[in-house]
């Protein structure tokens, strides 16, 4: 049932403006009831009772039908509704739009790594391992996994906001740990993250995992590697900024002035006063516990 704020829905409200009236829908609930079990429940004569049904049967709330059998003799009741809303004449929550893109792990355009550093794809690694260079390779597009014990990656992903849409939310989903030779699950690490070379969030993701594998990990993955990693949800409004629902910054999208240039810059960075350097790993498409790469969403009106 749907409802206006015009006088053709007062019925509905004068009959539910009544505690006795909602007790007798709390206890019907998804079964008939005869008048006389109605009236037994609230303690009330059968006619007093009857007078609240028929309050609520002209309001299109309950319904009432002669019983079968047994009960046959019996006027059974049941609701003819189980949703009610109602439309007021202004939205004051207005739906949002939004435009997400998918950004590659391994489609970086910036970076500064130390060893232990590397990336693979699903099939191999790329060149070999604690070597940064290999960071240029051609294949490093395709990454599925990057890890680095100290530096920074960047990412330049498009800015699709146009001038007449107004910002409301911008959520950022990645799949992170720590980065220890080997792996460490108690191995902590600050990780600075930037957006727009606004320092937004520093979170400490607590280890480098391989407990067990991960859900996606390729088997020729050695077991005593990285295995997965924990997937962060940052969340930057028009208040302050988040990472999965617990405060981190008051830095919010105004000043991340996202309207004067045509891409977003993303940052992971180990910072030279960080207390626990404990490196960065980040988890693509084929690795980890999450069939995901760097997922951007911007939520505007």
């Amino acid at each position: 049932m749907e409802l206006n704020i015009t006088n053709d829905s007062l019925p509905v409200f004068e009959s539910l403006a009544n505690a006795t009236r909602l007790e007798i829908l709390r206890f019907i609930g998804s079964e008939k009831k005869s008048v006389g079990e109605i009236a037994e429940h609230l303690n009330l004569s059968n006619s007093i009772t009857t007078r609240h049904i028929q309050k609520m049967e002209d309001a299109n709330i309950l319904t009432s039908e002669r019983g079968l059998k047994e009960h046959r003799n019996k006027k059974m009741v049941s609701l003819k509704v189980d949703t009610i809303n109602i439309l007021f004449p202004q939205k004051i929550y207005k739906e949002y739009n939004l435009h997400t893109t998918e950004v590659k792990i391994g489609h970086f355009t910036n970076f500064s790594v130390e060893p232990s550093c590397g990336l693979a794809t699903i099939q191999n690694v790329i060149g070999k391992t604690d070597e940064p260079v290999f960071f240029l390779d051609p294949q490093r597009v395709d990454a599925s996994i990057i890890w680095f014990s100290d530096g920074f990656i960047e990412y330049k992903i498009p800015n699709f906001l146009k001038k007449n849409e107004e910002l409301e939310l911008l959520e950022l989903s990645f799949e992170i740990a720590s980065e220890f030779p080997i792996s460490n699950n108690n191995w902590p690490s600050d990780i600075s993250i930037y957006i727009n070379d606004k320092k937004v969030a520093v979170y400490t993701v607590p280890g480098n995992f391989s407990d067990v594998r991960g859900t996606l990990t390729p088997s020729w993955w050695k077991d005593e590697y990285s295995q997965y990693g924990l997937l962060k949800h940052l969340r930057i409004n028009k208040k302050d900024t988040g990472i999965d629902g617990k405060f981190f910054s008051s830095v919010n999208i105004h000043d991340l002035n996202l309207h004067d240039q045509p891409y977003i810059k993303l940052r992971f960075q180990i910072d030279e006063d960080a207390i626990n350097k404990g490196g960065f790993t980040i988890f693509g498409k084929g690795f980890g516990n999450n069939d995901q790469d760097i997922i951007v969403n911007m939520y505007y009106q």
